[in-house]
């Protein structure tokens, strides 16, 4: 092995030829100000469409964001061909700030939660009054989601030709949400449409709802008819819906006044990510009743001020006994 002394000369000293021919890596990154600001549509793969000004422009992460995952709704920098041609991929190099999140997990054992949507001003949930039949459990799941995302809810039913929708206004009629009730009728004649169209002019809103219960129907009658998405049936035997939207994907109202995003058809929704003590937050007429509440209390408890204000005639029992489900559900999980 040769050995250098102290007074070596420097050519005498042999670098090794860099055999790529790139520059060393370097851990300053660029700040790519000159990037373009865009909106993301959907997600496929890897491959992600967004919208830059008219554009539609289809593009992938940068390395550089590593892990951080880009969701539909997320306002994005893109850098690259922004030309929107065919076979062209940009690249997406900044994340913005959210100013709210959708997130959801499998069920309340699944320790992931994901990102549905991000950036939605209202969050509406679409349930049927029949075929299938509502489920104001999930209802719950998705008010509590709404808003520990800060996203308004907007109750929407549909089939009222098949059922009144009197004893789902009567559970959430004290809670003040915006409601709107169609038929299959009315959508077909455009009269359900344009009374849902007066809920979401100007904001972002995404749809989520049990599969079958008309929820891609509805958001087909409010966008453009070109962007139109594909729609299911009911099974008979089983009252369960089939999954015909796969993947979330915001289109723009009819008129350019706002956005809706569909989302897949759900059978759960999961909460494994909500802190408990927040769940509380999500039924606004139990919540005063919690101010005589013990310390720490669970609100399942037999010291609880809850059962007096539910007593009293404040609240309807049934709003009690779903958010006791909600808190027992997640009890037993921690304690797994």
């Amino acid at each position: 092995m040769r050995r250098y002394g102290k007074h070596t000369d420097e050519d005498d000293i042999r670098a090794r030829p860099n055999r790529k021919g790139n520059r060393p890596r370097t851990h300053i990154r660029p700040k790519h100000e000159d990037a373009a600001e865009g909106m993301v549509l959907t997600v496929d793969r890897g491959r992600l469409t967004c919208l830059v000004e008219d554009r539609t422009i289809l593009a992938m992460k940068a390395r550089e964001l590593g892990r951080k995952a880009a969701v539909v709704g997320d306002r994005v920098a893109l850098v690259g061909d922004l030309s929107g041609r065919k076979d062209t991929l940009a690249r997406i190099v900044r994340i913005e700030d959210r100013t709210s999140v959708l997130r959801r997990t499998a069920d309340d054992d699944d320790p992931f939660e994901r990102v549905v949507v991000a950036n939605a001003d209202q969050l509406a949930i679409v349930t049927a009054l029949a075929d299938p039949e509502p489920r104001p459990r999930l209802i719950d799941r998705c008010l509590v989601a709404a808003y520990d995302g800060g996203l308004t809810p907007l109750l929407v039913m549909t089939k009222s030709d098949l059922a009144p929708p009197d004893k789902l206004l009567e559970l959430y009629g004290d809670l003040e949400i915006p409601y709107v009730v169609t038929s299959r009728e009315e959508l077909a004649a455009g009269d359900a449409a344009h009374r849902v169209r007066e809920q979401l002019d100007g904001r972002v809103t995404a749809f989520v709802g049990h599969s079958g219960v008309g929820k891609t129907t509805l958001v087909n009658a409010l966008v453009p008819e070109d962007l139109r998405r594909t729609t299911g049936h009911v099974n008979a035997v089983t009252g369960r819906g089939r999954h015909t939207t796969t993947s979330a994907l915001a289109l723009p109202l009819s008129g350019d006044e706002g956005w809706v995003i569909d989302t897949p058809g759900v059978r759960s929704f999961g909460l494994a990510h909500i802190d408990p003590s927040r769940v509380i937050h999500a039924f606004p007429d139990l919540e005063p009743g919690t101010e005589n509440c013990p310390r720490a209390c669970s609100h399942d408890e037999p010291d609880c001020a809850l059962d007096e204000w539910v007593a009293e005639g404040h609240a309807d029992p049934a709003r009690l006994y779903s958010l006791r489900r909600l808190l027992a559900t997640r009890e037993r999980t921690e304690g797994d």
